[in-house]
């Protein structure tokens, strides 16, 4: 080899390594430069009949990545079928969809891989974005019952088959990243129990599922079914509420609660199946007028339960807790305009500890009356009683569209509990509240109809 090819090879050497080395460099700017990720947003647009997805960006303000629909969601009718309630857990979500002809069009279930992952150390999380949010499995088809309601206890989802007089139960833990649509599909447990308008509450190893029936022998009826993985079609058990109309129900601390037509129901979970007369107690609302109170869902938070009931002046925030031997109901007036009532109530440990509270005040669209949130500080001494929760706070928000079941204001939180996401369907927009100042610190344009909302994962884990 000669003087001059040595040479060249050792220039080339050097060139290459200098080259890599700033190859190395850029990228690792790069990967500094790139947005990390505060929380990722799901949220269903009312108008196109699709889920959309989000990533919020850390910045000052927070900023909002491009919004696009989730892949290999199913294209529905928006004129024959509507999206129903949402749940999450397990980095996965359970979408519900409803059809106008009593589930004999086709109506079901949507399950989407959220894409995000939580890697848990003890006392905080990391948190990683490994891929976008896509469809893991869907049935939709004429046997599925109208789903209208969605719940997930303890971490495992279950969708109410109305018209089935049942429901179906799908444990997200239980799915392997492999498992091919058809596998998780077959994962779905039908559980007979409930019927014509079901709500659910899961305690004690039963599902404990309503009749909505106000009159005739299901009025106030409350079947109980043990819960198994490979579905159940027996009915274990049945007892009769003294008052029917049951349209809520949920389960904390070994109890489960019901909603009927006046005030509410409880009982302990471990009374099932063999449940007496004496072992269903009730909670009085009070009256409005010559009309028992009522309320119509459940929001849970460690040990509490909360509600919402009233319109207007006569609107209230109602909570108890389910720890308690006896649980009694604290009541604190929201104070709303004329035409406006309780809505959307969420309910979390904020940044900081403090247990709060967050009840819109909505309306329909023919009603000239304010958007408005209300913060709750529901512990404001810490000495873990609800009993002197007050009004932080009231703040405007943006429009809701109200029509039917939807269009309602709707929130959720980012894992770290910093802040919470809003959607305001009457304008097209989701807005960001900032937890600790109490305000809006940003909104963002997504037009069409976007409804109920979901918040998956915290900050993401920085690079290094």
């Amino acid at each position: 080899m000669t003087l001059f090819s040595l040479t060249m090879r050792a220039w080339l050497t050097v060139g290459c390594f200098t080259i890599a080395l700033w190859s190395g460099a850029a990228t690792r700017v790069a990967a500094a430069d790139a947005p990390r990720i505060l929380t990722r947003v799901f949220f269903q647009d009312d108008g196109d009949g699709v889920v959309k997805w989000a990533d919020v960006h850390w910045a000052h303000p927070a900023k909002l990545g491009p919004v696009q629909p989730v892949a290999g969601f199913p294209k529905l009718d928006a004129e024959r079928q509507t999206l129903v309630q949402m749940r999450s857990s397990g980095g996965m979500l359970l979408v519900g969809v409803r059809d106008e002809s009593g589930g004999s069009f086709q109506s079901g279930w949507v399950l989407i891989d959220s894409g995000v992952r939580q890697e848990s150390h003890g006392d905080h999380s990391h948190w990683s974005y490994p891929h976008s949010p896509r469809v893991r499995a869907a049935v939709l088809d004429a046997k599925q019952g109208n789903p209208a309601h969605v719940y997930a206890y303890d971490n495992v989802f279950y969708v109410a088959n109305d018209k089935l007089n049942g429901y179906t139960r799908l444990d997200p833990t239980a799915i392997k990243d492999q498992d091919p649509a058809d596998k998780i599909m077959r994962m779905a447990a039908f559980h007979q129990g409930g019927g014509n308008h079901i709500t659910l509450a899961a305690s004690n190893g039963f599902g404990f599922s309503t009749w909505i029936d106000r009159e005739g022998e299901s009025n106030g009826r409350v079947d109980v079914t043990l819960l198994k993985p490979a579905g159940n079609p027996q009915i274990t058990a049945s007892f009769q509420l003294p008052t029917g109309g049951i349209h809520g129900a949920t389960a904390n601390q070994g109890k489960v609660f019901f909603a009927p037509s006046d005030g509410i129901y409880w009982l302990a979970a471990s009374e099932a199946p063999h449940i007496k007369p004496t072992a269903i107690h009730h909670l009085s609302l009070g009256m409005h007028g010559e009309t028992p109170r009522r309320t119509g869902a459940f929001t849970t938070l460690g040990s509490y339960v909360g509600f919402v009931s009233g319109t207007g002046d006569d609107a209230t925030l109602g909570l108890l807790d389910a720890g308690s031997k006896q649980p009694a109901i604290t009541q604190l007036p929201l104070q709303m305009s004329e035409g406006n009532r309780p809505t959307g109530l969420t309910m979390a440990i904020v940044r900081g500890g403090k247990p709060t509270a967050f009840v819109f005040h909505d309306h329909s669209q023919d009603v000239d009356a304010p958007d408005n949130l209300s913060i709750v500080e529901l512990d404001p001494n810490s000495d873990k009683n609800y009993s002197d929760a007050k009004i932080a706070a009231v703040i405007p928000v943006g429009r809701a569209r109200v029509e039917g079941h939807g269009g309602h204001h709707s929130m959720d939180f980012d894992a770290d509990r910093r802040r919470t996401i809003l959607v305001n369907p009457g304008d097209g927009a989701l807005a960001v509240l900032s937890l600790e100042e109490k305000k809006i610190e940003a909104e963002f344009q997504v037009g069409g109809t976007p409804s109920s909302i979901v918040c998956v994962g915290g900050r993401q884990e920085a690079s290094h």
